[in-house]
Order: C-alpha cells, then structure tokens, then sequence
C-alpha cells in the first residue's frame, strides 16, 4: 500500500515503495472488538455518513464529546453523534433537517455500544451491488 493519493502531480519516489497490502492491520487495531454495520438513513449525513454506508466501529474505544457511537435507543441500535453540554449527555442526529437530541439518561435503554472508527462509502455501484447479495 502507498503511504498517500496524489491528488495533483505524483512523486516520482513513491513507484519504489514496497510491501504488502494489510488493509485489517492498517484499519483495525482491536480485531476482535471492531465491527462493521451497515447504515440505513440520513441522520449523519452532516457528519457525511450517508445510507448504504458501511460504519466500523470499535467496542474498546471510550467515547469522548464530539465521537459518532453506536447507542441503543429505545431498543434499536442507532449511529449519533455524543455531545456533553454542561453536565448533560445527549445523542444527536448530524443532520440540520432532524432537530431532536436524546439525554442518555432519559433513555429508557440508553446503552453507548461502541466509537465509530470509520465510515466505508462505495463509488462503483456494481462492487457494491456485488458485495451486498
């Protein structure tokens, strides 16, 4: 793997780089606590995480004011951003059209499962379709 993507004019040095691809070990630091969900909605489209996105996410991390996590709301498993306002702890969508917040502590079952590591976006529609039969 090549240590950037030219976006302008290439290093002529970068053609002798050298070694493997190991795509896990570059994106997964914690294998056995990392996890990959599809995205289904809009709701962190501010954060551009759009639908069919693909979110990997990280158990062991802890999350921070500012982190997208994946929160048990009322049940469901849902992508929101985490803010601490004061000493309040809410999630909120990361999109201007839905104006709502939940206080953790107002959640029936308020569970933060994991950090948001990444979010995966496919741009060949036939990959994608591929990969999702």
């Amino acid at each position: 793997m090549l240590p950037t993507l030219c976006a302008g004019f290439p290093s002529p040095a970068e053609g002798f780089i050298e070694g493997a691809l190991e795509l896990p070990r570059w994106l997964v630091p914690n294998p056995p606590a990392t996890f990959i969900w599809r995205v289904r909605g809009w709701c962190m489209k501010g954060a551009g995480i759009h639908d069919e996105d693909l979110a990997v996410v990280d158990r062991s991390l802890l999350p921070s004011s500012g982190a997208v996590v994946v929160a048990v709301v009322n049940g469901e498993m849902s992508l929101k951003r985490l803010v601490m306002t004061g000493n309040r702890l809410s999630l909120t969508f990361n999109n201007r059209e839905m104006d709502q917040d939940f206080a953790v502590e107002d959640l029936e079952e308020g569970l933060l499962w994991g950090v948001l590591l990444f979010s995966v976006r496919w741009h060949h529609v036939k990959a994608r379709a591929s990969v999702q039969r």
